[in-house]
């Protein structure tokens, strides 16, 4: 697959997650080029570059997710079909790209696909999302001393009643696997790099949204450590934070009527396949 690039931002990731990640790409692909860009202060994963289809670009600074990934695409944008966002904790088996490079030419309407995404242990990452609201936000993040209402609103909010079995158009979909068509990201822009850490992922998801069909493909499935890591650093609690509060000044707080009517879309389409009433809780 020549006209498919990929690329993975570091920042004093493991070694052993991380070789994990890279030989699951190569593995998968014969042609296309991985592109390592390290936000680390020091260049101990170099190392990693030796293979002849892998470019490694070393920072010296961490510039964030999204300004790292904006490294990789700017150079291949114009010549390559596809690309692969890919986090350094993600591993899948050989044919998971194939799959999703067939998928994504069988539906050129597409112009982001991400498959079923499962933790190690083999249980479901809930990654079909809706567009959030500063309340859901809130409420995600400090309504765990309340199980019973958590769990429902996180029901509607990932979307857990499609079964996470069947192929959905989703306004929301995570950033560890993003399969996407360069033309798609030529129109849309990349990256937005105000985002440092978390928020990056639905922004372009929003916006890819607005112009191409984004899609969830279980047919494919890729494993995903998914720390958390917001949850356990206050720093990046912090990260998380500020870049939630330039999301919302982005696109609104209360006044959202684009996420109301996307949301509203996302929920409605499900009705043909019965679903909605249980989306909603009713």
């Amino acid at each position: 697959m020549k006209d498919l690039s990929a690329s993975i931002v570091l920042y004093k990731n493991s070694a052993r997650v991380l070789a994990h990640a890279i030989h699951s790409f190569l593995s998968a692909t014969v042609e296309s080029r991985l592109f390592i860009i390290d936000n680390s202060p020091t260049d101990e994963l170099k190392y990693f570059s030796s293979h002849p289809r892998i470019t490694y670009i070393l920072n010296g600074n961490n510039v964030g997710f999204g300004a790292g990934h904006n490294i990789a695409i700017k150079q291949i944008i114009a010549t390559t079909k596809y690309h692969l966002v890919l986090n350094p904790d993600v591993y899948f088996d050989k044919d998971v790209i194939a799959k999703c490079y067939q998928f994504m030419q069988d539906e050129p309407e597409i112009g982001l696909v991400m498959p079923k995404v499962l933790y190690p242990d083999g249980r479901l990452q809930p990654l079909c999302k809706l567009l959030p609201s500063p309340r859901t936000l809130i409420m995600r993040r400090f309504l765990w001393l309340s199980a019973a209402t958590l769990e429902k609103l996180n029901y509607t909010y990932e979307l857990h009643c499609t079964g996470y079995n069947d192929i959905v158009d989703v306004p929301f979909l995570s950033g560890c696997f993003m399969f996407l068509r360069t033309s798609t990201l030529q129109q849309v822009g990349l990256f937005d790099e105000r985002f440092f850490l978390y928020t990056e992922d639905v922004d372009l998801s929003r916006r890819i949204h607005k112009v191409a069909r984004t899609v969830f493909y279980p047919l494919a499935t890729i494993y995903h450590h998914h720390e958390r890591g917001s949850y356990k650093k206050v720093s990046l609690l912090i990260h998380n934070i500020n870049s939630a509060i330039r999301y919302f000044n982005k696109w609104g707080w209360t006044t959202d009527k684009e996420r109301i009517d996307i949301n509203a879309r996302t929920l409605n389409r499900l009705v043909a396949n019965q679903q909605r009433m249980s989306c909603i809780g009713a």
